[in-house]
């Protein structure tokens, strides 16, 4: 039998006609699905459908392929198939194994093409045409905020995948939105001291930052910690995303006076901009009378594989890493191993929570109306997911773990074997006031 579900064909006219009056109270851009006199998309056969939305194609399709992997696996394990992966390990014991308050789950994809018009509309698409009651996915901020937006005007809820951006759960918080990925503010935090242990108080950094908010976030958050411990930003130069060739980007850097180049890109941008940053010789460089350093603030086990040797020995951050020992860790890494042959990524580990919470949210709240889930979720204190004691923070839907700072390995044992973790920095350490990032979470909205 196959995991996804065929699009609904869902009462839609028939339904706002009979609401007469009521119809015109719904978000403009949703008038033509069907609104129950509960909530949006309320399930009423044998099955509850979820969207996927990943990018498929473009500059972060590495990541996408590897979250929607993770997210047929949650499907699998929810509906009791295969081991159970972090079912098993997951401290609370609502899940069964038997479907989500007695339904089975459904899912339909996107492709977002880390194009944030395109990620709305194929959340738009999923959520009017095929009746998906959650939105998850996307490895790109600019995408993130965009369809996050979209569920909290369509009323559904959004739990974010791959989104780095402070702005996610600060000024562009939803009440509809949750994220259990880390932020740029933790990185910074988390990086700062081992950077500062290895390389000292007194360098001189150059930026390249993608050009979309969460490289924005990602520049400030490492200059607003680098710079506190001493270091001076010497350049911070915008690149676009999906640039491809970044050689007129580095050249400038030789000249800089700068003997640290600090690389705000993700996904294939970063995989490039390094690999080029080494053939240009910086890794070989000394300046300042100091030997060069690269640093790379978000890691992903994806990226270093398709940078090769160009990783090794350069730090960064990040959100899980395969190899932690945890019991949790273990189990999902076993799981995803047996169904796809090789270690999960951050992306996959991060899609594949994401759902479960949803899911176990939904379970103890014994319904799938979008309100009751927020409040589920909001305060939710869990372990066994991989990241140690998390806490679903109330105030901005934000969760607060322990976060990796890891390195390129001088000696991988595989293709795999690429990082190394090098602390784990503890979620005490990055841990920070809600209201510090701005923002405020609004209504709920259930789309009734």
């Amino acid at each position: 039998m196959s995991l996804i579900r065929k699009p609904l064909n869902r009462r839609s006219i028939l339904r706002a006609g009979a609401l007469g009056g009521a119809a015109l109270a719904t978000p403009t851009i949703f008038t033509s699905r069907a609104w129950s006199a509960g909530y949006l998309n309320e399930p009423t056969g044998a099955e509850v459908v979820l969207g996927f939305n990943v990018p498929q194609t473009g500059a972060y399709a590495d990541e996408g392929a590897d979250e929607l992997r993770a997210y047929q696996l949650a499907v699998k394990h929810l509906n009791g198939e295969g081991d159970g992966g972090l079912l098993n390990t997951f401290s609370s014991k609502e899940l069964k194994g038997n479907g989500v308050n007695g339904k089975k789950v459904a899912f339909v994809t996107g492709d977002t093409q880390t194009k944030s018009d395109a990620a709305r509309a194929s959340a738009k698409r999923m959520i009017e045409k095929d009746g998906a009651i959650m939105i998850t996915g996307g490895s790109s901020s600019g995408v993130a905020i965009a369809v996050q937006s979209l569920c909290q005007e369509a009323g559904v809820i959004f739990m974010a995948g791959l989104t780095h951006s402070n702005d996610t759960t600060g000024k562009d918080k939803r009440k509809n939105g949750f994220r259990h990925f880390f932020n740029t503010e933790m990185s910074g935090a988390a990086l700062a001291p081992v950077l500062k242990n290895n390389y000292g108080t007194d360098r001189k950094a150059y930026h390249l930052t993608a050009d979309y908010t969460w490289g924005w976030s990602q520049e400030e958050s490492i200059k607003k910690y680098t710079e506190g411990m001493g270091w001076e930003t010497t350049a911070a130069v915008r690149t676009p995303l999906g640039a491809g060739d970044f050689s007129q980007y580095i050249t400038p850097v030789l000249n800089s006076g700068a003997d640290v180049l600090v690389l705000n890109h993700y996904g294939k941008d970063m995989v490039n901009s390094l690999t080029q940053a080494v053939q240009f010789g910086l890794r070989d460089k000394q300046v300042n009378g100091k030997d060069f350093v690269i640093v790379v603030p978000l890691y992903s086990r994806l990226m270093a594989q398709g940078a090769g040797e160009n990783v090794k020995g350069i730090f960064g951050s990040t959100n899980w890493h395969w190899s932690l020992q945890d019991e949790g860790s273990k189990a999902f890494v076993k799981s995803f191993g047996q169904e796809y042959g090789f270690p999960p990524s951050q992306a996959a580990h991060t899609c594949y929570v994401q759902t479960l919470l949803y899911a176990d949210a939904a379970q103890r709240a014994g319904t799938f109306d979008p309100c009751a889930i927020a409040a589920a979720l909001e305060g939710f204190e869990f372990d066994g997911m991989g990241n140690g004691p998390t806490l679903y923070r109330a105030d901005d839907h934000q969760c607060f773990k322990d976060v990796l700072v890891v390195k390129g390995k001088e000696n991988p044992s595989s293709q795999f074997d690429l990082l190394e973790v090098v602390e784990v920095t503890p979620r005490s350490q990055v841990e920070y006031p809600a209201d510090m990032l701005g923002g405020e979470l609004g209504a709920c909205n259930n789309g009734a």
